[in-house]
């Protein structure tokens, strides 16, 4: 995983989760806690709520995010960049300055005037931009969107949000944001939480991730709650972000989203790392839970998808634990010769022994007689490619058995 510096602050796996507090200079703007015109006013904003409660970054909007309103010029955005300005240049506090902008010449400009960083909501559509991040050696936050200027993050299909992000490039201080809401009108709630489902994905970049999931609709509508009351569902989403391999989360609720993201960080797995030394070989063990995100890597490092043998490298990655109960004798014999000995699958079956259980059922409490067939159980364990192996040399020999099979080869393909 590559981390970025972003003016002296470190972003990526090696350095603790960074908060992005959000400013907007636009009247239009749909949060009213956040939204000053006056660079006063905004630069005590940001010293007192922003900084002053734990933000790493001061993340400044220009004009609304409300896909019902027109797209301002560059022009327009020149305009608006004054105020931003004098309010970074009001405040007192420490922190990475960020222009939220899509085109390079507010960018150019902001940065000429003091900004750190660039927050690019359409992903590089204005295909100057990453010209200009890296003239000025700047980090910049890249939002999946189609090369459209007026449609930011305006793609609805998680394999199609993820190629957006490679669109024009990435410099070498690219952060990537798979863009939850965004100015969709197709966008479905279902969409935003299948890719959430699937953030880990995005790692296959190698790149820091960027995640603004504050009380977006896509949460508050699970519990049912008003861009108000919706505070709990994003701090509980941002632990999981966190856990799940995001480095920078924006939001307008700085100190309670900053502990959230160190619960999330405290709490994500502990892979193994190491350096390797000049003449050594590195290791960095991948946060992989799932097919998908192996195929990503793969993809990154133009790896062949398959062996010599035909089998998938992907499905090979990730190893699964299924209990089955009910085996009967068939289903038993046929297991265990499908996963011991010579002609073994790599997959691993252990069957368990009721009578060994304190708190196995009996007849004389109501239950059935131990060793029973619905009683039986045992576990299946294997990576997908193993579990299929394993389907294909037990089939035939129980039809209940080979119904469970097919339902695993369909939950894990």
């Amino acid at each position: 995983m590559r981390n970025v510096d972003a003016a002296g602050l470190g972003i990526g796996d090696d350095h603790p989760p960074r908060i992005m507090g959000v400013l907007n200079v636009s009247e239009e703007s749909p949060y009213d806690p956040s939204v000053y015109d006056d660079p006063g006013e905004a630069a005590a904003y940001v010293d007192e709520e922003l900084i002053g409660e734990g933000a790493d970054i001061v993340d400044v909007g220009l004009e609304s995010a409300n896909k019902d309103l027109d797209v301002l010029s560059a022009e327009q955005e020149l305009d608006r960049l004054d105020t931003a300005v004098e309010t970074l240049e009001s405040t007192s506090g420490d922190a990475v300055w960020s222009i939220e902008t899509r085109y390079h010449e507010v960018a150019d400009e902001a940065i000429s005037r003091g900004f750190d960083m660039v927050n690019d909501i359409c992903g590089f559509a204005d295909s100057e931009m990453p010209r200009v991040c890296r003239e000025h050696d700047v980090a910049v936050s890249k939002m999946a969107s189609p090369p459209d200027l007026e449609r930011p993050g305006a793609i609805e299909d998680v394999d199609e949000i993820y190629e957006a992000l490679s669109m024009n490039g990435l410099t070498d201080k690219t952060i990537l944001d798979p863009a939850f809401g965004g100015w969709s009108v197709e966008k479905t709630h279902e969409d935003d939480r299948e890719t959430f489902h699937r953030l880990r994905e995005f790692r296959g970049y190698g790149r820091p991730l960027l995640v603004s999931i504050n009380r977006k609709s896509f949460l508050r509508t699970i519990a049912g709650r008003s861009t108000e009351a919706a505070l709990p569902v994003s701090l509980a989403a941002t632990s999981m972000a966190v856990e799940r391999g995001a480095h920078v989360i924006r939001t307008h609720d700085v100190a309670e989203t900053r502990d959230a993201a160190l619960v999330g960080a405290e709490f994500a797995r502990d892979r193994y790392r190491s350096g390797g030394g000049a003449d050594g070989v590195a290791v960095e063990e991948l946060d992989v839970t799932s097919v998908a995100e192996a195929r990503r890597h793969l993809d990154r490092l133009g790896a062949a998808g398959v062996t010599d043998d035909g089998r998938s490298v992907a499905s090979s990655a990730v190893v699964h634990t299924f209990e089955l109960t009910g085996l009967d004798d068939p289903a038993v014999g046929a297991l265990r010769a499908a996963t011991v000995g010579g002609d073994a699958t790599g997959a691993a079956f252990a069957l368990g022994d009721p009578a060994a259980t304190e708190t196995a059922p009996s007849a004389a409490d109501g239950g059935t007689d131990a060793g029973a067939p619905e009683d039986r159980r045992g576990l299946l364990i294997g990576t997908p490619a193993a579990v299929d192996s394993v389907r294909e040399a037990v089939s035939g020999a129980s039809k209940p058995l080979d119904a469970a099979l097919d339902g695993i080869d369909l939950h894990v393909s």
